[in-house]
């Protein structure tokens, strides 16, 4: 009976243990996408800012060869980072495609004009910046018109400080609650120990030798629950890498490291501090208040 009753409160055990480790890396997981976005807040601004650009519209008697040197200049210009030139048949195909008919043997010709698309460096693509590449290229005469959307590039100039200030202000909240979700996780792991810890200061165990082993355990539990967090984040990151390239990803090593290292750091400061608080609460108890 005893034996059985031994074995129950093993597995019982051993069942908290794995509990209260998953617990702290599912948190140390959330929190460490909070950071791996904040760490990437100005990687995912460049991101964002050099994927709007515009699109140059050249006249329908501009012959391609004068277009294709137009094209060329640009694209070793200090401000435009990508140029990709879009002849009317091109431009033709590619509206069929999304049209699913061919409206070109509808008309009987194509109204199409050629075109450049063009993408700028982030620092220029800002409305100023924009008037003013936009008096630079509309000066060649071959352009007839340059179309891009103003609207959005100022949308996305004045929220970007505003999207970091927010994103940081999220990140603290999920550290607080982070904190208090490990906190109560620990405590109540620590609960199940109370009457071991009386138990031993009856027997004439100091403070220090009954702390020091409950906190070891805790401090192995959360440097197990942060190499977990570490590993489901970089399976993460490997997967949305192929979606975001450039933004997050693996090519960021010196980023990615700083992040693995924060959260083993608060995922053993957190629950170190959390147990020893929480023993030391049971320390100070009296017998009649352990019920």
């Amino acid at each position: 009976m005893a034996k059985t009753k031994q074995i129950t409160s093993g597995r019982k055990l051993r069942s908290s243990y794995i509990t209260t480790t998953i617990s702290i890396a599912l948190v140390l997981f959330l929190i460490g996408i909070i950071g791996l976005l904040f760490l990437n807040a100005q990687r995912l601004s460049t991101y964002v800012k050099e994927n709007i650009g515009f699109t140059i519209l050249i006249k329908d008697n501009a012959r391609e060869a004068e277009v294709k040197r137009l094209e060329k200049l640009m694209s070793t210009s200090p401000f435009i980072k990508q140029t990709e030139y879009i002849d009317k048949d091109q431009a033709a195909n590619e509206l069929k495609e999304e049209l699913g008919e061919d409206f070109v043997e509808f008309l009987g010709y194509n109204p199409l004009l050629s075109s450049i698309d063009v993408k700028l460096f982030a620092q220029y693509a800002n409305p100023d910046s924009l008037v003013k590449v936009e008096k630079v290229i509309m000066e060649f005469p071959q352009v007839k018109e340059i179309i891009y959307q103003k609207n959005l590039i100022h949308l996305v100039h004045q929220n970007v400080k505003r999207i970091a200030i927010v994103l940081g202000g999220f990140a603290l909240m999920l550290l607080l609650i982070a904190i208090a979700l490990i906190n109560n996780t620990i405590r109540l792991s620590v609960y199940s120990k109370r009457f071991i810890i009386r138990t031993m200061q009856l027997v004439g165990a100091t403070k220090g030798f009954i702390r020091r082993p409950i906190l070891l355990g805790s401090v192995l539990h959360g440097f197990v629950g942060s190499v977990m967090a570490i590993s489901l984040l970089a399976v993460m990151i490997y997967f949305t890498s192929k979606e975001l390239a450039g933004v997050i990803g693996f090519n960021s090593m010196d980023l990615i490291l700083i992040l693995f290292g924060i959260v083993i750091l608060l995922g053993i400061f957190i629950t170190f501090l959390s147990t020893f608080f929480a023993v030391n609460k049971y320390l100070n108890l009296r017998t009649d208040d352990l019920y």
